[in-house]
């Protein structure tokens, strides 16, 4: 017997008579639990916490699953929380991700719902905030995770919940993050077909999405120059290897990796130099130097290019001035590529669940550890807004920095579209 499906006309796109009826539903659940997912979104707000450390954050997103009928799996990757909803019909697996910590940043914002909560950072007593905004992420999440269970019974497949710890880096010497997570088999029993993840905006106005596909964000390195000369007394030079000197010269010739090295035309990339450290006195040149910066590249040969030259750079310029040095990179996070057919597949549904309100944007040199996902399974990664009806999004106050706000409205489109694309993905297989 052959299968034919009703096709309706919902701005400009054909729907089937299926997705009418989530669509309808959706609607009808995310006002439902808006407000739920907002409170939740002040809790986890006011209790931030940093990365690998989130306790607090943890027991709550697991209680709240109970609470929802789900049986979490808690101390995933240190403090990641993970459940399963099984639909009411077979099919494939679907997983949801949101990112947990905060940032070691002290809050400006005058809200009611402040964070005042402190950490450990790099062994110093510091301020915590949600200055990213994966207070909203777990709002949002948790929002979805009760609308599918009380839709469990129409799912055709099986749903993920991936609240996962550490996505702005794990503290020295730990591991964490997605990277951990995928270690220890998240995406595994059973086995994901599909991950959506999202990240809210606080310069993209509410009710608006941004994405784009094949490469969104950049992929990040850390390195350390590290260099090594001969201390003497500032009145004569000529009796010390200068590394100050070293590494004035290393940093000029480091801008051009990207400006003589790079074919721009094909993908951006930046190296950055954010820190220099060398010194006491005005009058005394030191026995050593270092140097921290960030390279963010959006091809792969790119960044093996970037890499290469930096190492070159660093040794050729050390070695004129008889100075000693070494470069350190670390793994980082590789681009955050939205996989192509997943993305066809899904842009409809994106735009149908916002009412065409997708934008399709130029490539971020930030970066997101939702990439280590994408290595394994198609991934599709986008941007909600976050700025409020009626401000300018030119005016918005970046992301970790102490002024950050997202606006709670922005929180029922995430909520309505990560519905969506599980329940229209599922639906397709």
């Amino acid at each position: 017997m052959k299968k034919f499906l009703t096709l309706v006309m919902v701005g400009g796109m054909f729907l089937t008579t299926s997705a009418q009826s989530f669509d309808k539903k959706i609607e009808k659940l995310a006002t439902k639990f808006e407000k739920d997912a907002i409170e939740l979104r002040h809790w986890f707000h006011q209790n931030a916490e940093l990365s690998n450390r989130e306790f607090k954050t943890s027991e709550r997103i697991a209680a709240t699953l109970k609470e929802i009928g789900l049986e979490p799996q808690t101390g995933i990757a240190k403090t990641g929380v993970v459940a399963v909803l099984k639909g009411g019909k077979p099919g494939p697996v679907v997983g949801l991700r949101a990112d947990i910590d905060g940032l070691p940043v002290k809050e400006r914002v005058d809200l009611p719902w402040a964070s005042k909560q402190m950490g450990e950072y790099n062994g110093e007593e510091v301020p915590v905030m949600h200055a990213c905004g994966h207070d909203t992420h777990i709002g949002v999440l948790l929002g979805v995770a009760k609308m599918l269970y009380e839709m469990r019974d129409e799912i055709p497949g099986t749903v993920k919940f991936i609240f996962q710890p550490a996505e702005e880096g794990a503290p020295a010497g730990e591991e964490g993050g997605a990277k951990l997570m995928v270690k220890e088999g998240v995406l595994k029993n059973p086995d994901v077909d599909a991950i959506f993840g999202l990240h809210i905006s606080s310069d993209t106005q509410v009710g608006r999405i941004e994405t784009r596909p094949r490469g969104l964000l950049a992929a990040v390195n850390s390195f350390r120059i590290d260099i090594k000369g001969v201390q003497s007394h500032g009145s004569a030079p000529w009796s010390g290897i200068d590394p100050i000197v070293t590494a004035s010269q290393m940093v000029n010739s480091i801008q051009t990796i990207v400006s003589r090295s790079i074919k721009l035309t094909d993908a951006a990339a930046v190296v950055t130099v954010g820190a220099i450290h060398s010194g006491v006195r005005s009058n005394i040149i030191p026995e050593s130097a270092y140097m921290l910066g960030t390279i963010r590249t959006l091809d792969a040969d790119h960044r093996t290019t970037v890499h290469k030259r930096l190492r070159e750079i660093v040794q050729n310029i050390a070695e004129a001035n008889n100075a000693e040095a070494t470069v350190s990179i670390d793994e980082g996070y590789p681009v955050t590529f939205n996989d192509p057919s997943l993305f066809d597949q899904m842009i409809p549904t994106l735009d149908r669940i916002s009412g065409n309100k997708v934008d399709l944007v130029p490539a971020i040199t930030g970066a997101e550890d939702f990439s280590f996902y994408q290595e394994q399974v198609p991934g599709l990664f986008f941007f909600i807004g976050g700025c409020p009806e009626g401000s300018d999004p030119k005016k918005a106050a970046p992301h970790h920095t102490p002024d950050f706000y997202v606006d709670d409205s922005g929180m029922i489109l995430g909520m309505k579209a990560m519905t969506a694309l599980t329940l229209d993905y599922l639906s397709s297989k």
